[in-house]
């Protein structure tokens, strides 16, 4: 009965992050477009870092389920 319970919880915790690096990856990608607006090539570089970065967990999470 435990492990259910665990098992569930991880699940839950899994989705909630998913859900979290989403909204995470919406900011960055309007952050990415105003930089393009405005030529900013030090805050495209981070907004493409951070993508790289949201992109690379959401993988990880995705190929746990």
């Amino acid at each position: 009965m435990r492990q259910v319970v665990h098992i569930i919880r991880k699940n839950d915790m899994e989705k909630e992050k998913i859900q979290t690096l989403k909204l995470e990856l919406d900011y960055q990608l309007a952050t990415l477009y105003d930089a393009l607006v405005n030529q900013d090539e030090k805050e495209i570089n981070e907004a493409k870092m951070q993508l790289t970065e949201i992109h690379r967990l959401l993988e990880e999470l995705d190929a746990l389920n």
